[in-house]
């Protein structure tokens, strides 16, 4: 008796990748036109949707009326869909966007008639440690997947282990997604086909039916494949036609022995593509924007805010998870694509953006016009620094802060602005010109506070903030009329701004909250007290009490961190070629490696007390292009200066480091670094609610060469060194470990290469793609580096990395200049040692929702306090779990890694 076989029809949708998405979407439409005619004409049919609502949300936009069509055949469980809203690179995202893409594709698919209860995660480049964790907490029981999976596992699937303990049963797609092809190529030869496969695979099988996954990218299965079918099966070779979720429900086993935990990033069965985290920089830095501007959005809104802008934040989500699509925020696709993904996250970002500010302005409007509003997006207080443009302290004076409590605070100028805005002359018959660029009151961006008129001369003085008193522009311009009328000839036209400067201000925030101040001259005195120990600089050091840099003759850094673990020769850039694609770097057969500047210049731009900067300039001799023949890094060079600006601030423990310059080299890769005092064989890095530990090297075994090269999302550390991150980002221990490198750009100029020498299997065709090379580009990144002997939790980088990311908001109050401050408020706190709050947002008629995070293999207690009597704990979908009632805080034990999520009214 021959193994049962179960075959799925289906499909794997690219949203867009070498084509942009109308593109595709024109194929998609024709495909489902085929799939629905195809389901109601033959009852027995099914077919399963890829796992993703975009291709339905997709089909319904140009299909309208085919909604109930659909929403019969879900029904009638002959069209599996959802659960996610879309297929995404799970390593390039942060952990909240992952959940709400379940959120929002389940509640998409329950408007259809309710969504397949399986992850499914078919093409993924990789898959994060926390998903099966995120998958059980939504009561998803199965997931399914190819790559990624390492090779202890030797059957068709395996109990798959987030590092809390939660499991999910996962069906192991151990030949791909489309591993029934092969067996449908001849329709008549079906039965022997399958036969001969059975045989090849019997002993992945076992006694289970064998799953035989009939689609592939982009293509409808052919209407005949269910007579086909019928053909081929007899009494001695049962087929049966199901969705993946029946495969897995009624033909399947639940007892599976076979353990994996952790995150899967094993080449063994299948190519995870590790290049694409470093190609397109500008993506994976849009990506970051995004998401932090959206939960910013969400936290304000949730708490300051009387308007409920849930239509707006939705908006904004949906377009971040679109742009998550493992072959769009990967930038494995054409320039035009990659083009159209930039474009939807900027988008996503002004739709929150506007969210975040009109929140803000509720608040401001209690703040007078000569204050300042700082809003703290973080769950704990803070002290931060705001910079503020502000009237320029008269001669004799220096600024202070002052704020609702009466509390005086010094600040840094570091800026001043010019006062003469335009100083013209012109006839007096032109005069009238002059009055059209006056808005009401408004001119240059500020408001005339007066003007000045006398023969052959007007003069307007601006403020930010007018004195008070009326200013008709009516007036003006009948008394500039007459003494035109009156005085004619040449006159001098001046427009003066009040002296103005930018500065630092030290602001204390309480947890999620607000806090006001105001910036006013006094006389020079004494030093005023502060419990910040002054950041401080020379020609070439920096320190601040807890930090001390110092610049190496060759415009490396020395650091010197708090408990006295030094770092030297940080920010050693290092240039070689590449010869690969979007997909996989290569090195060129002869690589030529740039490391040494062929000049260094240093430069203090600001001295404390507040911030201290350092500027350093090194120019590279980098090679221009790769050679003709793409082995070789070609003899033509191009000088480029790098800036690298380096900052410590009073009272962090960490030095941030920015660098700049404008690319002009193709084909190659740079890096970023950091020396250790003692070569470290584990890296440590954090992303999607996990601190994930890795060794010197990756498991290979198919056809890719397994370079230990790994993601890291708000930190990587290593030894002695933590660095801090702004974005999604790639990293290697190279040297045996003796230096974490971490890559800075990427450039390409191919999706795929047909002849790759560390993977055998071309990724897609050989198309170019220019627009990766990012010639012309200027690249930034941002970075901080944290030296601590204690290793990442002792160095508390969870919260450390939080700040570094998230600054507070500023905003110019509203109120009536003159008025009183408003005391400082005080919004959701959360305590708790390696405690990640990942989304506080509104549920309309239901309260606010705090997600949080123990990011550590103990586990942790979580205090929360705020303004709410009562704390329902609620699963990943929002369904309710428990309600608690609350008095004066809410303790929560949270265990190792464990995600938890509250709602509090």
């Amino acid at each position: 008796m021959q193994n049962s076989a179960v075959f799925v029809p289906h499909f794997h949708w690219d949203r867009e990748w070498y084509e942009p998405f109308q593109v595709f979407r024109h194929r998609l439409v024709a495909a489902l036109d085929t799939v629905l005619e195809t389901a109601e004409a033959n009852p027995d049919f099914r077919f399963t949707v890829d796992g993703q609502m975009a291709a339905v949300e997709d089909y319904l936009e140009m299909r309208p009326e085919n909604r109930d069509r659909v929403k019969a055949l879900v029904t009638g469980g002959q069209l599996a869909v959802g659960p996610w809203l879309i297929l995404l690179d799970e390593f390039l995202c942060s952990g909240e966007t992952i959940v709400r893409n379940l959120q929002m594709g389940w509640a998409a698919a329950a408007k259809l008639g309710g969504s397949m209860p399986i992850g499914y995660l078919p093409d993924m480049f990789g898959h994060v440690a926390q998903m099966p964790q995120i998958l059980a907490r939504a009561g998803i029981e199965h997931a399914a997947l190819w790559r990624g999976v390492p090779g202890s596992v030797e059957g068709h699937a395996f109990r798959w282990r987030a590092p809390d303990g939660s499991e999910v049963r996962t069906e192991f797609l151990f030949d791909g997604y489309d591993n029934g092809l092969d067996v449908l190529l001849v329709p008549d030869q079906i039965g022997r086909a399958l036969d001969e496969y059975a045989q090849m695979t019997a002993e992945r099988w076992g006694d289970d039916p064998l799953l035989a996954m009939a689609g592939t990218d982009h293509n409808a299965p052919d209407p005949r494949l269910a007579s086909w079918l019928r053909d081929a099966a007899g009494e001695q070779r049962p087929i049966t036609i199901a969705t993946l979720a029946e495969y897995i429900r009624e033909h399947v086993r639940d007892d599976v022995s076979a353990v994996v935990t952790g995150e899967l990033r094993s080449h063994v069965r299948g190519n995870i593509l590790p290049g694409v985290l470093s190609v397109r920089l500008a993506l994976k830095q849009r990506m970051a924007v995004a998401e932090r501007t959206v939960d910013h959005a969400e936290r304000i809104n949730a708490l300051w805010s009387r308007r409920d802008d849930s239509p707006f934040l939705a908006l904004a989500w949906h377009k971040i998870i679109e742009s998550t699509a493992h072959d769009s925020v990967v930038g494995s696709g054409a320039d035009e694509t990659s083009d159209q993904v930039e474009a939807r996250l900027a988008e996503a970002t002004h739709t929150a953006r506007a969210v975040r500010d009109a929140a803000l302005a509720e608040p401001a409007a209690r703040v007078p016009s000569d204050g300042y509003l700082v809003a703290n997006p973080l769950p704990f207080p803070r002290t931060s620094l705001a910079e503020v443009d502000v009237v320029a302290p008269p001669e004799g004076t220096e600024l202070i802060a002052t704020g609702a409590d009466g509390s005086a605070r010094p600040v840094q100028l570091i800026s001043t602005a010019p006062t003469v805005l335009s100083d013209e002359r012109m006839d007096a018959s032109q005069l009238e010109r002059v009055l059209r660029r006056i808005h009401r009151r408004e001119l240059f961006g500020r408001l005339i506070d007066r003007y000045e008129l006398t023969p052959g001369s007007l003069v307007f003085h601006l403020a930010e903030v007018p004195a008070d008193g009326p200013f008709d522009l009516l007036i003006l311009r009948r008394d500039v009329a007459a003494a035109a009328a009156a005085h004619p000839g040449e006159w001098r036209v001046l427009t003066l701004e009040e002296a103005r400067a930018t500065a630092l201000v030290p602001v204390r925030v309480p947890a999620s909250g607000l806090a006001g101040f105001r910036v006013e001259p006094i006389e020079v005195t004494a030093e005023l007290a502060t419990d910040l120990t002054p950041a401080t600089g020379t020609d070439r050091t920096l320190s601040n009490g807890q930090v001390e840099v110092t610049v190496a003759a060759d415009g490396t850094l020395d650091m010197t961190g708090a408990d006295g673990t030094v770092l030297r020769g940080v920010g050693r850039l290092v240039d070689g070629g590449d010869r690969g694609d979007s997909y996989n770097y290569a090195p060129p057969g002869q690589d030529v490696l740039v490391s040494e500047p062929v000049d260094v210049t240093v430069e203090l731009l600001e001295n404390g007390p507040l911030r201290s900067r350092l500027r350093i300039t090194r120019s590279y001799e980098w090679p221009a292009a790769l050679s003709a023949e793409r082995d070789v890094r070609g003899d033509r060079t191009v000088r480029t200066p790098v800036e690298t600006l380096v900052e410590v601030r009073a009272g962090e423990p960490f030095v941030r480091v920015s660098t700049s310059f404008l690319n002009q080299s193709a084909d190659h890769r740079l890096r970023f670094h950091v020396p250790l005092p003692e070569p470290a064989a584990v890296s440590a890095a954090a992303g999607q609610f996990a601190v994930t530990e890795r060794g010197l090297t990756a498991e290979g075994g198919w056809g890719e060469y397994p370079l230990p090269t790994f993601p890291a999302s708000s930190f990587v550390s290593a030894g002695a060194a933590t660095v801090l991150l702004d974005h999604s980002t790639e990293y290697e221990l190279v040297g045996e470990g003796s230096e974490l490198a971490v890559t800075l750009l990427r450039a390409i100029g191919s999706i795929s290469v047909n002849i790759h020498p560390l993977r055998d299997e071309p990724a897609a065709g050989e198309i170019p793609a220019p627009g990766a090379q990012d010639l012309g580009v200027r690249i930034e990144n941002r970075l901080a580096v944290l030296p601590s002997a204690s290793g990442w939790q002792g160095a508390h980088a969870v919260a450390l990395a939080e700040e570094f990311r998230n600054d507070v908001l500023v905003t110019r109050g509203t109120g009536a200049a003159g008025g009183q401050l408003p005391p400082a408020e005080t919004g959701v706190r959360v305590e708790g040692a390696d405690v990640l709050v990942s989304s506080v947002r509104r549920l309309p008629e239901t309260g606010i929702e705090v997600r949080l995070v123990a990011m550590s293999d103990t586990g942790s207690t979580a205090r929360v306090t705020g303004a709410f009597t009562e704390a329902t704990t609620v699963d990943l979908l929002g369904r309710p779990l428990g309600t608690t009632p609350v008095s004066d805080a809410l303790e929560l034990a949270l265990g190792p890694w464990e995600i938890r999520t509250v709602v509090v009214r």
